[in-house]
């Protein structure tokens, strides 16, 4: 039996634009994994998945009009349930047997035709048989029918349909948008399946205004694409919609020329692809005077309201045309141009009026009116917010730059959240912080401040960059660590996938900021161990905050973005696992990447898989030992391996120090490698649980000494194999 391509299409009314590409994918991949399941197709099978903004289809070659028969094992039940005393069968085999449809008529060659095979601890008895294949017909409509139930509908739609019965009424369907067509051809013949109440068919349609012919008559699976492009005037394809929008995007905008380019943005590029069946590009433009405006708020809403691509000029900056990706082509653009500037016009209109009325306030001024933005139910409002953040960013200050940075940190920590007050800011909430910055300089504050003001945000996703200067920084981590310790502190986790004051985002700037800016900061310190400030303290008017919860749960998530930010840096699990012990956030991470560097040179020196195996003995010794004194008493050394470890101590560690002191970790650790002779041989050598309780003691206490001096710089039993 030879193979056929297989077509599948469901036509329907417009999809949402934001879902089309990951509900055409899943559609296509479903469907081909329902088939491949079913053994409907074969090994060689390449699925190509359609999506355009009225339907969902999928092409799979080589697909069987019949999957092979195979034969199948069933286990029935234990022999001793299955036959009596004298091995017949009992009416529970034979209700079983006939059940599966066997010939039961003769009892006892049912049982001589069973399979005995041990089943763990006892005997049970299998029937083989051989199972049809499904045919294509069978086989799609129960494929398609798990595609339909398990699409990622983003909101389902109920509609009615007509019932077909003899009976007059109407039955309720729920999909993602009504559907009018379905398509199943199996090379060029029908496959007789029906879903949503419509019958397959060999026919579809094309575009709503510039199709050739309508409706448009498929041939076979393989000529889909083809006909509906010449047919339908309609790319099927996403990717090649998508690859088409964007080649003349680029060819409009190198006909306007001066270096232009469209804005890269390719969720807009996505959301366009799904909105279009055959693209258009043209090029449209506004007045000039509306470039006065912030360019961030006219592209924003050029990309947010109309889906327009803005052009820039060579140096980034925003021109005032635009590209627009038009669903039509025809022989006069004139009228669709000027409609699409007549469109975007009052929009501009609205963002010029909202920048000229946000600057004849100060920033400043803004600030009282935080007092009545709820921030949290349990934390009080966004101006109680801004008070926290302040402190924090005075403290964090003082400690990296003196009073002139705690100043300028004060001062942009008390303005960073007054633009949310603002109208631009309240159509337009992507600006915050961006906005905020251009109203600073408008008040004639410093660069300082007002890129702080904008950067307290950042990063704002996974690799965005970093505040741009220091004011920025500290601001930056006072409103991360505000965030963290408040939301721990109440008890507001991430779960899951759900993590809606973005905790795990937070963590992760803060953890950069200190790695990349090199800051000698103590989070643990400046969160709960002090006796003065600390930012646990800011919170304790608010009676939901448990201070305690707030150490173990955010020390725990804070080691754990660590690890995983640093494993995704390339560092072994054990190299990690060396710096950064589970649930304790190192105290300073500007060290960190010296540590790493350390243990990954003491690693690869010849000393160190003997040294790891020591030091991590050494580690389950010390714990069952508990409370040891690290005081070494030499009048009750007695063994010579004992003395020789302790001579080779004083001679290596006072060395090993001063290099760790000095922060030459890798010279500390090289150091200590000398030790692994003397290690060795003690271990050899001594009885560390001597009877006598002085000698176990100072032996003890010598272990202690030694597991202290070798793991200042990292735990070296991580390292073990």
């Amino acid at each position: 039996m030879t193979t056929k391509s297989l077509l599948v299409e469901l036509f329907v009314e417009e999809l949402p634009p934001k879902a089309l590409k990951k509900l055409g994918d899943a559609f296509a991949s479903v469907l081909a994994g329902q088939l491949k399941d079913q053994g409907l197709s074969s090994a060689e099978s390449v699925v190509t998945a359609y999506a355009s903004p009225r339907r969902l289809a999928a092409h799979i070659s080589h697909v069987w009009l019949k999957a092979a028969d195979k034969a199948a094992r069933q286990k029935l039940m234990p022999v001793s349930v299955g036959l009596d005393a004298l091995g017949k069968a009992t009416p529970a085999l034979l209700k079983k047997l006939h059940a599966l449809g066997a010939d039961v008529t003769d009892p006892a060659a049912a049982v001589a035709a069973l399979q005995r095979a041990p089943d763990g601890k006892s005997e049970a008895l299998f029937y083989d048989n051989l199972v049809t294949g499904a045919t294509l017909d069978i086989g799609l409509q129960q494929a398609l029918e798990e595609v339909i139930a398990n699409l990622p509908i983003p909101k389902v739609m109920s509609y009615q349909l007509e019932t077909d019965c003899a009976l007059p009424g109407w039955s309720s369907v729920n999909f993602v948008r009504p559907a009018h067509g379905l398509v199943a051809l199996h090379g060029s013949t029908v496959v007789p399946i029906k879903v949503l109440g419509l019958a397959a068919d060999n026919i579809t349609h094309g575009h709503r205004f510039e199709a050739a012919v309508d409706p448009v008559v498929l041939k076979d699976a393989d000529s889909y694409a083809a006909t509906l492009l010449k047919d339908g005037a309609v790319i099927a394809s996403f990717a090649d919609r998508k690859a088409e929008i964007a080649r003349q995007l680029a060819q409009a905008a190198a006909r306007v020329g001066h270096g232009a380019r469209p804005i890269e943005d390719d969720a807009l590029l996505d959301e366009v692809t799904a909105l279009v069946e055959r693209p258009n590009v043209l090029v449209c433009e506004f007045e000039k005077e509306f470039l006065d405006v912030p360019q961030e708020c006219l592209i924003l809403t050029m990309k947010a309201n109309q889906k327009y691509f803005p052009l820039l000029d060579a140096q980034g900056k925003l021109t005032h045309q635009f590209l627009v990706v038009s669903n039509i082509s025809p022989l006069d653009v004139s009228a669709v141009i000027g409609g699409n500037e007549r469109v975007v016009r009052p929009r501009l209109a609205d963002a010029k009026f909202f920048f000229d009325q946000d600057r004849k306030k100060t920033l400043g001024s803004r600030v009282a009116g935080l007092d009545k933005v709820v921030y949290h139910n349990k934390l009080g409002s966004q101006g109680e917010r801004v008070t926290r953040v302040r402190a924090i960013a005075k403290a964090i200050g003082q400690q990296l730059g003196g009073e002139a940075l705690a100043g300028q940190a004060d001062q942009a920590a008390r303005l960073v959240k007054a633009d949310l007050v603002t109208d631009m800011v309240g159509e337009f909430p992507e600006l915050q912080g961006i906005m905020g910055r251009y109203y600073a300089l408008n008040d004639g504050l410093s660069a300082d401040v007002a890129d702080a003001i904008e950067d307290h945000y950042k990063p704002r996703f996974s690799g965005d960059e970093l505040p741009r200067n220091q004011v920025g920084v500290v601001v930056a981590l006072a409103d991360k660590l505000e965030t963290l310790v408040g939301m721990f502190g109440i008890g507001n986790l991430p779960t899951g996938d759900k993590d809606p004051f973005a905790l795990r985002r937070h963590a992760l700037g803060v953890i950069r900021m200190l790695i990349e800016k090199d800051l000698p900061l103590d989070l643990s310190t400046l969160i709960w161990n002090s006796t003065g400030l600390t930012i646990a303290k800011l919170f304790e008017p608010y009676p939901d905050f448990n201070q305690a919860r707030l150490q173990v749960e955010l020390s725990d998530f804070m080691t754990d973005r660590l690890g995983g930010s640093l494993r995704e840096q390339g560092y072994s699990a054990s190299e990690v696992g060396a710096v950064v012990s589970e649930g304790q956030f190192p105290e300073r991470l500007d060290l960190l990447q010296a540590r790493l560097a350390a243990v990954r040179a003491f690693a690869a020196l010849p000393e160190a898989p003997a040294l790891a195996a020591a030091n991590k003995r050494i580690s389950n010794i010390l714990k069952k030992a508990q409370d040891v004194d690290p005081h070494v008493s030499e009048v009750l050394l007695k063994e010579p391996a004992e003395i020789a470890l302790y001579a080779a101590m004083k001679a290596v560690t006072p060395k090993a120090n001063a290099q760790f002191d000095a922060g030459d970790y890798t010279a500390s650790l090289q150091t200590l490698a000398a030790l692994r002779a003397p290690v060795d041989a003690f271990f050899d050598g001594v009885m560390v649980n001597a009877e006598a309780l002085d000698l176990r003691l100072n032996r003890l206490g010598l272990l202690k000494s030694l597991h202290d001096a070798m793991n200042r710089v990292a735990d070296l039993s991580r390292l073990a194999a």
